[in-house]
């Protein structure tokens, strides 16, 4: 019988974490699992730990083995956003497991590592398709091979002094001409993030469509707008200094006014490893506190 294989990515955390890792790779050894686990991250843990020394490792996203059951992301969101890097479009499912705080896309807490394996291995979960957004620039390579993102596109000003003016075209009609710090475009997977903390709604997963969200908008009636996935967006960006800031999840970069941005659904999605017990409605809940008043108490 072949052996079940998974890959584990990651990026550096608190040395507080240390024990559970050590669990993990424990229970892994004991179920008989093979282990690809990105070189990067093995050469962080074997600092931390005597780290066990019989993995395969990989170096990117063109090494990964497609016949992996999963992905699997030790960190934060922040680290499940940089592992869609390494699955792309290879169908490879992901799981993560929260070392972070908040926890929207890692959904597993860290003292619940060995009862959430034990129902990934058994089966039982779902698979949950997220859309992702991408961002070209003509003949501007932006990004190379990485131009998008799970959670959001942003356009902000380079320098603090002045706002910049965003022209906002939708399907070939003007949308708005917005004045401000700058604007979000955020996938439902990206409406809890940055979006939100501007102002903008929540998205449920699987609505099919994206948000607009302006940065301190200088127009106070410009508010946020919800539009379908299936819509292609036009930017063309005025500024005094002729240059803008680009950022597409984690990935940023500084551009020329003169380079005018295209953005889309990307062309595949990512799919998300979620149990039983995960509940989009109940995370809500749960991060953001909703329902919770000392008046009950």
């Amino acid at each position: 019988m072949q052996r079940k294989s998974i890959a584990i990515y990651g990026r550096a955390f608190n040395s507080s974490v240390v024990p559970y890792v050590e669990q993990l790779f424990s229970y892994l050894k004991e179920r008989d699992i093979l282990i690809y686990i990105y070189s990067d991250f093995y050469d962080f843990l074997k600092d931390q730990f005597d780290c066990p020394d019989n993995f395969l490792l990989y170096y990117g996203h063109q090494d990964l083995p497609k016949d992996i059951l999963f992905l699997l992301s030790l960190g934060g969101d922040g680290s499940m956003l940089s592992a869609v890097s390494q699955v792309r479009d290879s169908g490879i499912p992901i799981a993560g497991i929260n070392f972070g705080r908040l926890g929207f896309l890692a959904s597993i807490h860290k003292s619940e590592i060995i009862q959430a394996l034990d129902a990934i291995f058994s089966g039982n979960y779902s698979l949950q398709a997220r859309d992702l957004i991408e961002v070209n620039g003509g003949d501007d390579r932006i990004f190379g091979e990485e131009n998008f993102a799970l959670n959001d596109i942003t356009v902000f000003r380079h320098d603090t002094s002045s706002m910049i003016t965003i022209n906002a075209t939708l399907n070939g009609e003007l949308l708005n001409s917005y004045w401000a710090d700058g604007i979000i475009i955020a996938t439902p997977t990206g409406s809890t993030a940055y979006s939100l903390s501007c102002g903008g709604p929540i998205i449920m997963p699987g609505s099919g469509n994206f948000v607009i969200t302006p940065i301190s908008p200088h127009n106070l009636n410009v508010r946020p707008i919800i539009i379908s996935a299936e819509s292609e967006l036009e930017l063309e960006i005025e500024s005094r200094t002729d240059k803008y800031i680009l950022s597409c999840d984690s990935k940023s970069d500084t551009l020329e006014t003169k380079t005018k941005l295209y953005i889309r659904r990307a062309p595949f999605r990512i799919h998300l490893i979620r149990l039983a017990s995960d509940s989009f409605f109940s995370t809500l809940r749960e991060k953001l506190l909703w329902g919770l008043d000392v008046r009950n108490y």
